[in-house]
């Protein structure tokens, strides 16, 4: 966790006392009501009668009571409150948590008694946005939490948390460290420009640069994608002319009966899409109408629009019947998925197949696999194949450190072409305070990332995404 108090202009009124609800809509077993700031406990001993009778509320301990009606006087709900005392808290302000019955009337009803008390609803992660300014988390752990929230699977759920624990931010320092280091020594050289002793050692500076700060640099720049793909997910689209097991892999791979199979042809008229996890990776995968020409006018707006899809999926499942030799038609179909990740599925592995090398004469340089739609028989391999042909791996590494969003890429980037200019000019013989231009403009784009020089719209961009309540 970082230590560093934030430049209080980003704060707002950090005077302000703020309030939530902090569990999901709807009715459950607790709801938990969160409030931070210096009025907390003062709000707190106003509406919260104990049980056991006391004068001062120990922080952290949980006491059983009843929320008060500061009008009529009656107990609104039997609850369990604690007070946080600052600094040892998520926002390292004075905090209280209220966990009353999950009735969204109760919830609503003991905000209004806390809003009427002097506290202010809080904005989308405004919580978690005070833990950032007054220095608890740096901003990439910040981020983290919303890619915790918003995780689809438990590979990126561990790529969160690794961030959420630092690992990113510590990465990032150890660049930054370096790079003060270097604009330390160029300092020199400019303070004492008419010195005999040669303070910049070019080729010196250029060796620790590219090891201690391009290569990490590049490291983290080139894992954005994998980021991506375990964040966002890809989606992948299965085609095929009519019959040929499309829906049946749909089901194969769903381990569910979801799409209506039926030896007619033209069964399928709309697109299916679902969800599911492949070793960790979310994909969409999307059954679509068979692909045919003469098609009767309800089928043909299926194909329309499975055309449509076919144009915005990332990977390109081509389905075929693999009891035939492929026709013209097949080829036709495989040359428009040409500008796409194309898997070839060879399916009715059941029945007698042709032989592997009339697939690979009449679809080259595409990876294929075999499998029985129906038996379920190659699926796991199927699988296996859609994993290598996104992420270029056999399988998901957790010890992989991921930048997962596209702001933190393009600050990298910006940093690297700042160091990388560092480099050139080094080996230019530039002026030290040249290079002393873009060794600062490395560090301010390195410190967009962390949150040391990100300007406040971009905060409020960050934390507008999070949920009221975090």
């Amino acid at each position: 966790m970082s230590d560093t108090t934030r430049d209080s202009s980003f704060s707002g009124n950090n005077e302000t006392t703020i309030a939530a609800i902090a569990t999901p809509p709807g009715p459950g077993g607790i709801g938990v009501i969160r409030i931070s700031g210096t009025e907390a406990l003062p709000i707190l001993t106003r509406l919260f009668s104990p049980r056991s009778k006391t004068k001062d509320f120990r922080s952290h301990q949980l006491y059983y009571g009843w929320i008060i009606d500061q009008q009529t006087g009656q107990a609104i709900d039997e609850v369990m409150a604690v007070f946080m005392q600052a600094p040892k808290t998520y926002t390292r302000e004075d905090v209280v948590e209220i966990q009353c019955h999950g009735s969204y009337l109760v919830l609503q009803d003991i905000l209004r008694q806390i809003i009427n008390l002097g506290a202010t609803l809080a904005e989308p992660g405004e919580f978690t946005k005070r833990a950032f300014l007054n220095g608890r988390i740096d901003l990439t752990q910040a981020e983290a939490v919303i890619e915790l929230l918003q995780s689809k699977t438990r590979e990126g759920l561990g790529i969160a948390m690794s961030q959420l624990q630092g690992h990113l931010g510590e990465i990032l320092r150890t660049i930054r460290h370096s790079l003060m280091s270097f604009r330390a020594i160029i300092e020199v050289a400019i303070d004492f420009p008419d010195d005999d002793v040669e303070i910049i050692d070019a080729p010196a500076m250029i060796e620790k640069l590219e090891q201690e700060v391009v290569g990490p640099l590049q490291q983290l720049i080139n894992s954005a994608r994998k980021g991506r793909i375990f964040r966002d997910g890809i989606s992948a689209i299965i085609i095929g002319h009519p019959n040929v097991g499309k829906s049946s892999l749909l089901n194969a791979l769903l381990r569910e009966e979801r799409a209506i199979v039926t030896p007619i042809p033209g069964t399928t008229r709309d697109t299916i899409e679902e969800f599911l996890n492949i070793k960790g990776m979310p994909v969409r995968i999307i059954d679509t109408a068979g692909i045919r020409d003469n098609a009767e006018e309800v089928e043909e707006m299926g194909i329309v629009r499975a055309r449509k899809k076919l144009a915005e999926a990332d990977i390109v499942m081509l389905i075929i019947d693999g009891t035939q030799v492929p026709a013209e038609a097949e080829k036709r179909l495989y040359e428009i998925t040409s500008n796409k990740k194309t898997l070839l599925v060879i399916n009715k592995t059941d029945l007698e197949c042709q032989d592997s090398t009339v697939f690979s004469a009449a679809f080259p340089q595409i990876p294929s696999v075999f499998i029985s739609a129906k038996t379920h028989a190659g699926i796991d391999e199927l699988e296996n194949a859609l994993f290598n042909l996104v992420t270029g791996e056999s399988k998901w590494d957790p010890g992989y450190i991921c930048v997962p969003n596209v702001r933190q890429k393009t600050s990298l980037e910006k940093t690297l072409a700042a160091v990388e200019r560092v480099i050139e000019g080094l080996g230019l013989s530039l002026p030290p305070d040249l290079l002393a231009i873009e060794i600062q403009s490395a560090l301010d784009h390195l410190g967009d990332i962390t949150g040391e020089t990100t300007t406040e719209d971009i905060l409020d961009l960050i934390f507008d995404q999070f949920c009221i309540g975090k």
